[in-house]
């Protein structure tokens, strides 16, 4: 997705890296998710809108490219006031090579060392733009907060934190350990930023053929939070929920207006910035 953004005239970042990221197997994935969103889907409307023909499923593409201008944005902003940020889950996240850091900046991205060794090869010739730190960790597991203090993170010093495209794929009990985690090794000033569906989201028809995609994949969509400003309130962070259409003005990028807040029976997808007090 961010490759075919990037090649966009109208596009809204760019990130040289993502074609070399997902390299020949990528195009073929990215085709089987949007048919399973637009070309499976019940419903009448074009994108798969439910039986009266309301509110079809927001385009992957768009939705990806106005999270991921998000997250750029605010993670910038962070910099400003935070020596250090952590990509948690990172992926195929190449914020470390792609954007502008402040002198000094201590990038971390946290994955699987499959992930990492992967990342690592295809970008060998690519030189980050910050201090960039890998740490070899499975966010289940119980040192993961270890390893990252090893590789230079400081919980004394505030910090930003992403957490993109991960939380719906962890069960409730497990979402909740971590932004605790978290907390427990961020100290006040800190930013977490984060996205959501909501419990809708998981069941669907109108949904079913993306998330069914997603099952055949081996990581089905587990969690799904209806007020994540309680949810990170609840794990100490002070928080701010949008939709992406809210950011469509601003970012020059259309998409579907979200239903009225008391309409239940839809998708919502939610972008998340937390601070902690």
């Amino acid at each position: 997705m961010r490759a075919e953004e990037t090649r966009r005239p109208d596009r809204l970042y760019a990130d040289p890296y993502a074609e070399t990221l997902c390299g020949d197997l990528g195009p073929a994935l990215l085709a089987e998710l949007q048919d399973g969103t637009h070309g499976s889907a019940p419903g009448p409307a074009a994108g798969g809108g439910d039986r009266n023909g309301r509110h079809p499923m927001p385009r992957p593409l768009d939705v990806n490219a106005i999270r991921t201008r998000y997250f750029d944005d605010r993670l910038l902003l962070a910099a400003r006031d935070v020596p250090q940020i952590v990509s948690a889950a990172s992926g195929m996240d190449a914020r470390a090579y792609r954007l502008h850091w402040p002198p000094g900046l201590r990038y971390f991205e946290i994955d699987r060392a499959a992930v990492l060794a992967y990342k690592r090869d295809r970008l060998a010739d690519a030189v980050p733009r910050a201090e960039h730190r890998a740490v070899a960790a499975d966010l289940t597991s119980p040192d993961w907060e270890a390893r990252l203090v090893d590789a230079g993170y400081d919980p004394a010093l505030p910090s930003a934190w992403l957490l993109e495209g991960m939380l719906y794929y962890l069960p409730e009990e497990a979402v909740c350990r971590l932004l605790d985690r978290i907390r427990r090794i961020t100290a006040p000033g800190s930013v977490l930023a984060a996205d959501l569906v909501n419990a809708a989201g998981l069941t669907l028809p109108q949904a079913r053929g993306q998330l069914d995609v997603f099952a055949r994949w081996g990581c089905p969509w587990q969690y799904g939070a209806d007020d994540p400003e309680a949810l990170f309130a609840a794990h100490g962070f002070t928080a701010h929920a949008t939709q992406p259409d809210e950011l469509s003005a601003a970012y020059g990028r259309w998409i579907a207006p979200s239903p009225p807040p008391a309409e239940q029976e839809v998708r919502r997808v939610f972008l998340v910035e937390g601070r902690r007090g």
